[in-house]
């Protein structure tokens, strides 16, 4: 089998990988090895499958499935999430910068900000929809986000079929905009940008 046709594959979720993806945050919420910070409102966890040398997750124990059903009742829970990202993304000692955001049409149920250095540089971030919901539209900025909030009382985004477009792009570097085929290539070539 050909390399890129098996890298495509790999891409797939199988149905029970679907229902693990699904609902893993809310076990993951409970793991005290993923666990760093826990109060009565928010539990920041590190991804268990971190897409870069730093990231983490940040997540309401409110149930709230997805940014959509967010209202501006939810603008100082968000306020809290995100001062909470920001102070822990401090105690890292990285010399990159982080981002916080959202992805628009998450896999995972359960709204989670993720906060996640801009290196990209992780043995997870394996294909190009993991490279492409980081660096496409697909990833919303936190400060869209509660801009749109305000300002219309909800968040609508790009729809979902729009998301699955921008996951299949050919990946480009998010720093120099350069076109990768090949996400080898595109992994080497981020080093230049990041080195360790």
């Amino acid at each position: 089998m050909p390399k890129r046709k098996a890298e495509d594959e790999n891409d797939q979720e199988t149905p029970a990988r679907k229902r693990y993806s699904a609902f893993g945050l809310k076990a993951s919420m409970k793991d005290s090895t993923l666990r760093v910070y826990s109060d009565d409102v928010i539990v920041v966890i590190k991804d268990k499958y971190p897409k870069a040398r730093f990231h983490f997750l940040v997540l309401p124990k409110e149930d709230i499935p997805n940014l959509r059903l967010l209202t501006k009742d939810h603008l100082q829970l968000l306020r809290q999430m995100k001062q909470k990202g920001q102070e822990i993304a401090r105690t890292c000692n990285s010399k990159f910068e982080f981002r916080y955001g959202f992805h628009v049409n998450p896999s995972m149920s359960q709204l989670h900000l993720h906060v996640i250095s801009e290196d990209l540089d992780s043995p997870y971030l394996k294909t190009k929809r993991h490279w492409n919901s980081f660096t496409t539209e697909h990833f919303v900025d936190f400060e869209d986000v509660y801009k749109e909030l305000i300002e219309n009382g909800k968040f609508v985004g790009i729809s979902s079929d729009e998301s699955k477009k921008l996951l299949n792009y050919d990946p480009r570097c998010h720093r120099c905009s350069q076109k990768f085929s090949r996400m080898p290539r595109l992994k080497s070539h981020i080093l230049l940008h990041f080195p360790k």
